[in-house]
């Protein structure tokens, strides 16, 4: 009776292990595909002026007060450091955080918080969410002046998708 529990046992780990086997992607895995050229490989500039970053915060928040989304925008300089935050009436507090530490990854990562959101979402690379300072929500938008990254904008308050539309518009100023 020992005897057939036991093989009845290492017969279960042998089909549970040819099933996760199975379910592997064939190789090479997609993490270990090595791109020809560095991704996300924008140069790091001088800082946005105060001036700009607010020419970039008043276009993001007339955009939102036209469609009626109360957010919270902030701009970072390319060293990730606050230069300007805005918190429209009514937005949500807890946004006042999220829309700086999106700008702050976006600067720091020299990408959208959009590319985090999809790494965890749509390619299961939930490592991702170990790294320092990442935030796996879009609304994070980097300001890139003559190819090179000068900050980047934050909005939060609203879906990842209305903070992401409105990141664009205060991009939009800067990234031509």
């Amino acid at each position: 009776m020992h005897c057939r529990l036991r093989t009845a046992t290492l017969a279960g780990l042998l089909a549970l292990g040819a099933g996760a086997a199975a379910q592997q992607p064939a190789p090479p895995y997609p993490l270990d595909v090595v791109p020809d050229k560095m991704p996300f490989h924008t140069p790091y500039g001088p800082p946005i002026s105060l001036r700009r970053a607010q020419l970039a915060i008043q276009a993001a928040m007339a955009e939102a007060e036209k469609r009626g989304w109360p957010l919270n925008i902030a701009v970072v300089d390319s060293g990730a450091n606050l230069v300007s935050m805005v918190r429209m009436d009514g937005a949500q507090i807890a946004s006042v955080a999220i829309a700086e530490h999106k700008a702050r990854a976006s600067a720091k990562f020299r990408r959208p918080t959009r590319a985090f959101e999809e790494a965890v979402q749509k390619s299961d690379y939930r490592y991702v969410l170990t790294l320092d300072d990442v935030i796996a929500s879009r609304g994070g938008i980097p300001l890139v002046e003559d190819g090179k990254l000068i900050g980047a904008i934050g909005c939060s308050g609203a879906t990842g998708s209305q903070d992401e539309v409105i990141c664009g518009v205060g991009a939009a100023t800067i990234n031509k």
